[in-house]
Formats: C-alpha cells, structure tokens, sequence
C-alpha cells in the first residue's frame, strides 16, 4: 500500500503525539524514579523537554519533505493579516509561559535540585482568566494561518490540533486530580481554546 505525503505527515504526528504521551504518563515517571531514584525525580521533566524537542524535528520537517499540492497562497493585505495573527500566537504562548512558573516548566529547577521542590498552585489570571490552555491556543493560530497551506500543512495542522486537543483533556484529567473541586469550577467557567464574551473565571 502506497501511501501519499499528507498520510504520512499525519501518521508521523499521531506517533510522535503517542510517544509524547507515554512519556508524560505517570507509569512511566514512576518506573524512572523506581530506577534512578531522586536523580530520576529531578531530570524527568528536562529529559522530557529534551526528548520531546528532538523528535519533533523529523515531525516537523515532513511538510517540506512530502511538499504535496498548494491549496491557497496569501499575499498583499492577507498575507499582513495572517502574519499579525501569528505574531499574536507566539505572544499569547510566551505571555502564557511567563505567567506560570517557565523554569519548572522546563525542569531546570527540578534539576537544581538546592531548593525544597515547589508546591505548584493553580494559575487563573492573566490570558487563564479567558482560556484554559493558552499556549495551545497560541500554537493553534500560529499554524493555521502560515500564508500558504498544501496538502501536506493541512494534514500536518489536522494532526496537531487533534494532538492538542486530545493533549489537554489528559492535562485537565491531571488538574483535575491535583486541584479538585479548584479546577472543576474553574473549568465550568472558562473556554478550553477560544476566549468567549462573559466566559471568564469568577472566583
């Protein structure tokens, strides 16, 4: 069976998005600690980081290997819209990471390991006030509006926002079990990806 480049971009994403989630899996950072012990405990989170990142460069890289058919290519004031959308993604993921904890979330202070390890506390403010997963809503804009899409980008933006999406029902099932009753409300109330109006958090 010959498969076409768009087919193989999406199966390469879903692969990757499986391996990521096993690693993020708690079986899975529970048998590292049984094996490295509080080592194990301190790199897990950059190892993580690190692992994710490199796999990902044959995952992104498919789109160009398997270019496939154009389907629409923006120029002149589209092209300046779509470019201050993206613009508005990246700030909306680097304005998200700083309002939670980015070293933690890298895991270089994990792996300091000279400080009692933090007690994390469930972020409402700022962009999670309007959404829940900010960072993925900025991922999300700024890959469906890149001024061209082929077969190929379609198939690779399909995979990740069906990731992304599949990603942070996983998320919330684990800030569910850390936060309770905290994040249930929190959740009644705020949007997963697209801010609404009066859909905001109210303690």
């Amino acid at each position: 069976m010959n498969l076409s480049g768009p087919a193989i971009t999406f199966l390469v994403f879903m692969l990757y998005g499986t391996l990521h989630s096993v690693l993020a899996s708690s079986w899975i950072k529970h048998r590292v600690s049984v094996l490295l012990g509080a080592f194990g405990d301190r790199g897990y989170r950059l190892a993580y980081n690190l692992i994710a990142g490199i796999t990902f460069i044959p995952v992104l890289a498919m789109p160009a290997v398997f270019p496939g058919e154009v389907l629409y290519r923006f120029d002149g004031p589209w092209l300046f819209m779509t470019s201050l959308l993206q613009l508005l993604g990246a700030a909306i993921i680097l304005v998200g990471m700083l309002q939670t904890d980015v070293w933690d979330f890298l895991g270089l202070r994990q792996l300091a390991g000279n400080s009692p390890p933090t007690k994390h506390r469930l972020v409402v403010s700022g962009l999670y006030r309007y959404m829940r997963h900010p960072l993925y809503s900025g991922g999300l804009l700024l890959i469906w509006f890149l001024p061209m899409m082929t077969t190929s980008l379609l198939a690779f933006n399909l995979a990740a926002s069906l990731y992304l999406y599949i990603g942070s029902r996983f998320e919330e099932r684990r800030l569910i079990a850390a936060f309770g009753q905290a994040y249930q409300l929190y959740q009644q109330q705020v949007p997963r990806f697209l801010p609404r109006p009066g859909r905001t958090f109210n303690p």
